[in-house]
This record gives C-alpha cells, sequence and structure tokens, in this order.
C-alpha cells in the first residue's frame, strides 16, 4: 500500500465525500484525492478541501487489494487506489461541484447513511 494513502496521523482526519478516501487535511491539500483529483482539484486548495471532505464519518475499512476484496465490492470501492476508506460519512458536495462530475458523466451517490432520502 501506497504510504501517501494512509492517514498520517490519526487527529485532523477527512473523508473525501465522493469516494470516502481517508486521509489527513494536509494530505489532501498537498496530495489531492488519490481516486478523485482529476474531477475535485483538491490539490493546494484548503477551502476546496473542506466543502469535499467530512470530518464527521463512521468505521472504517482499510482496502489493500481492490480485485480481491469482497468488501470493497459492498462498499463501493473497489475500482479506487488501496488505502483506508469511510463506511458511511456525514454530508454532501456542493451542488455546483455535482453539476461539474455530471459534464464528466460521473453520478454523484452520497455515502451519507445519516439521514434517509
Amino acid at each position: 500500500m501506497s504510504m501517501e494513502t494512509v492517514p498520517k496521523e490519526m487527529r485532523n482526519l477527512r473523508a473525501c465525500l465522493l469516494c470516502s478516501l481517508i486521509k489527513t487535511i494536509d494530505q489532501f491539500v498537498f496530495d489531492g484525492c488519490d481516486n478523485c483529483e482529476p474531477y475535485l482539484q483538491l490539490k493546494g486548495n484548503k477551502d476546496l478541501v473542506y466543502d469535499c471532505t467530512s470530518s464527521n464519518f463512521d468505521g472504517v475499512v482499510s482496502m489493500m487489494s481492490p480485485d480481491d476484496s469482497w468488501v470493497a465490492k459492498w462498499q463501493r470501492i473497489n475500482r479506487f487506489k488501496p488505502g483506508c476508506y469511510a463506511i458511511s460519512t456525514t454530508g454532501r458536495l456542493p451542488p455546483s461541484i455535482v453539476r461539474e462530475l455530471k459534464t464528466h458523466g460521473i453520478t454523484y451517490r452520497s455515502r451519507d447513511t445519516s439521514q434517509k432520502t
């Protein structure tokens, strides 16, 4: 597993609202999201990191072999890079980001299980 996809400390952790990858705020600002960077462009933009990630998430699953993991399939992370992922995240991407994702052919599915929609 690449060290860039593993949180470097247990404080200031956030989960990407699109893919649920967990990293520190500084890791998101420095490297962006390992899975979503082409679409979210978080690298170097702290405000966007706060808009597109959440500090409120439940559960953590560490995924090392995306192709072999039934948990990765169940969590819909089997096409993502190895790393630590939130089981659910509280929050939603801003509407402007959701519209931008649609232009790239990406349908946003919230990973927020705190409310029934």
